[in-house]
């Protein structure tokens, strides 16, 4: 990738014009080389941006009274241990949830049961809680999601992930660009040479290649 793309960044920002939504910003990574037919090959990773996201991400917690009134204020919806059957037994009801928030953690012994009951709806989405140990303050953990993107090639060689929004700055935007591709370069056999080419562009905006 080229050593400045801020300027390309820039141009990508101005190319697109004013629209009556919070546009993201989203990068289209195409690889070369690469097996993606074979899982172990395949990119799937959770990346910290770190300038954020951009805008407000929703994240939903699993948990007791205790977990529950740490969560208050930072978590979008706190679903307690007698709620998950209710979801479960209202598959319409659980689909909602799960689209309506982008992450869920889950106080730890609360795993097996939610992997029972709503793993069909949480696991192909990739949205299965991350655990946390009982009784500990999650906000740390929900403030790191707040910054985190999944980025999932499944087994095409050209795949898109968000890196912010259009209301970033060109310099913040870099930033999140680089971890990204950092991040995905070191999860390539042969590194940037699996890569063929890189394009930035706002959700409605023409693409700028970087690479």
């Amino acid at each position: 990738m080229k050593e400045d793309i801020v300027d390309l960044v820039k141009q990508a920002l101005e190319g697109s014009k004013e629209r009556k939504f919070k546009e993201s910003v989203d990068l289209a990574i195409n690889l070369k080389g690469v097996d993606l037919s074979q899982p172990k090959y395949r990119i799937e990773e959770e990346i910290l941006l770190p300038k954020g996201r951009g805008k407000d991400i929703k994240i939903g917690v699993f948990g007791g009274a205790e977990i529950a009134a740490k969560a208050k204020g930072v978590a979008d919806i706190i679903i307690m241990p007698e709620q998950i059957e209710e979801y479960a037994d209202d598959k319409r009801k659980a689909r909602k949830l799960v689209s309506a928030h982008n992450y869920f953690v889950a106080e730890a012994p609360l795993m097996p049961l939610i992997g029972k009951r709503l793993g069909t709806v949480l696991g192909p989405r990739g949205k299965m809680p991350k655990p946390i140990p009982p009784g500990s303050d999650p906000s740390a953990m929900i403030g790191s999601l707040k910054k985190t993107i999944k980025v999932r090639s499944k087994d095409r060689k050209t795949f898109h992930t968000m890196v912010g929004t259009k209301e970033m700055s060109p310099e913040d935007l870099s930033t999140n660009i680089r971890a990204v591709v950092q991040r995905v370069t070191t999860k390539l056999e042969q590194g940037e040479n699996n890569i063929a080419s890189i394009y930035v562009k706002t959700t409605m905006g023409p693409a700028v290649r970087l690479m």
